[in-house]
């Protein structure tokens, strides 16, 4: 009887991180899955956002460590005597390979997908009330599709300015970086968060000039204040000109560069803008608001802990939600949502506990309590900082900007913690995992760290916040 029962349909809408993930969880779960996808599987993230722009900030850090390798007594020769290297970036190559990695990264998980029995649809798709979507095909067919579950997982597009239109040719979004064949000569970026930064970072390590234009007091305002503090002074000391609470009106191309006008009456001369100012989500014209999911006034579609929209078999994942817009909270997302549908265990998404990242140089990575709520008052809890330049590997490797942070409760449990430096991505893994798991400082201080190494310092840091039992 049971081989007869109609399986459980999941139609999603999109492919990027939260789609994919949502559709393996589905066949694992025994569902019947059909995945939507425009553009291809890995979405933008995977196309033109998360996989190219990191893909272009180690390519940034390999110029920037040929350039300083003289600083660790390495020389380079020519002709039997020793010169100083000069960079040359083949702009049009790096962006070749930045987008075969992503077309490759793509193929490999749409292959992943039709393997595993999930049938992908090249196209758009839009409700059609609770139960159904419309499948528009790349041939411009129709399909109309009946799903016992509908997961939007569309994310979102570059936000730009009325003032600024995007030519594509001297006023550019990220989706316009990887079409230029040059090296541009002087990058202004509007924009000091975290898109902006990134990028401003990576042209900075290029050789490129770069002017960053930020609306703000200090660049990064959402992070941790020591760690925007300490990555804006490494950019003036790279060169790099910030310009703090200039707020950009309009961006003209003059046929040989870009002129950014202020609102302070400055114009800013340069080869090339970017405009970073954040993003805006696809949700126009998918039949949302008709089928009764609730949207916010940004157009994000709001959901709750465990990726539910107002309608009880509607869910929504990524940049295209209220949530957190990361790679890493869609792909839990979308697990998530499918967890919930089928019946199976679902435990609501911790924001607090997700960690994040900044790929500046060097990069910011933080998660759980930050020391910003501690000082508020919003949770008890001590703070004790460790400076990079003092750990021995640090040394070793000519580190000297950065540091490790770690957050503790009254009673001793791990509750946040931020590191700056090279790779701190894989440097905060250690302290999402106490923070995830309720450990204690004495539990992290106790687990070995190799020596000598920059995870030494997350143990150092714990072994300071040990509270005396006498």
């Amino acid at each position: 009887m049971s081989s007869n029962k109609k399986k459980h349909h999941i139609v999603i809408i999109g492919g990027g991180p939260g789609g994919y993930e949502a559709a393996l969880a589905g066949i694992q779960l025994g569902a019947q899955v059909t995945l939507i996808e425009r553009n291809g599987v890995g979405g933008s993230a995977v196309l033109t956002d998360v996989v190219p722009s990191k893909a272009l900030i180690a390519t940034a850090e390999a110029a920037s460590a040929v350039r300083e390798a003289t600083e660790l007594g390495i020389r380079f020769k020519s002709g039997g005597k020793s010169v100083t290297p000069e960079i040359d970036i083949d702009f049009g190559a790096i962006n070749q390979r930045l987008l075969h990695i992503a077309r490759e990264q793509s193929r490999e998980l749409s292959a992943n997908l039709t393997s595993q029995g999930v049938r992908i649809i090249q196209g758009s798709g839009r409700l059609d009330g609770n139960h159904h979507v419309i499948a528009t095909h790349a041939n411009g067919e129709e399909e109309r599709i009946e799903a016992k579950t509908i997961i939007v997982a569309v994310g979102a597009h570059p936000r730009t300015l009325p003032s600024a239109t995007p030519d594509g040719e001297r006023i550019l979004t990220w989706l316009d970086l990887y079409d230029l064949t040059e090296l541009p000569e002087h990058m202004i970026v509007v924009g000091s968060g975290v898109t902006g930064a990134e990028f401003a970072s990576a042209f900075s390590g290029l050789g490129c000039q770069v002017t960053l234009v930020s609306s703000r007091e200090t660049v990064l305002p959402s992070e941790d204040r020591d760690a925007a503090t300490l990555i804006e002074s490494v950019f003036k000391k790279n060169g790099m000109q910030v310009l703090s609470k200039a707020r950009a009106e309009s961006a003209v191309n003059t046929g040989k560069g870009v002129e950014v006008h202020l609102a302070d009456g400055r114009v800013i001369q340069g080869s090339h803008v970017l405009i970073a100012v954040g993003a805006i989500p696809n949700t126009t014209g998918l039949g949302l608001e008709e089928a009764g999911v609730e949207l916010t006034e940004s157009g994000h579609i709001a959901v709750n802990r465990v990726a539910r929209t107002s309608r009880a078999n509607v869910y929504a994942v990524g940049d295209c939600t209220d949530f957190l817009p990361l790679a890493s909270v869609s792909a839990m997302q979308g697990r998530t949502a499918v967890f919930h549908t089928m019946g199976d265990v679902a435990a609501p998404t911790q924001l607090r506990n997700v960690a994040a990242n900044v790929f500046t140089a060097p990069e910011i990575a933080s998660v759980g309590w930050s020391q910003a709520a501690i000082e508020a008052g919003e949770v008890l809890g001590s703070i004790h900082k460790i400076m990079l330049e003092a750990n021995p590997r640090a040394k070793m490797s000519n580190i000297e900007d950065g540091f490790i942070k770690v957050f503790a409760s009254t009673s001793g449990t791990v509750i946040g913690g931020v590191v700056v430096g090279p790779k701190a991505s894989e440097l905060i893994y250690p302290i999402a995992l106490a923070v995830e798991n309720r450990l204690t400082v004495d539990q992290v201080a106790k687990t070995f760290a190799v020596y000598p190494s920059l995870s030494g310092s997350i143990t150092e840091a714990a072994r300071a916040l040990h509270i005396p039992n006498v």
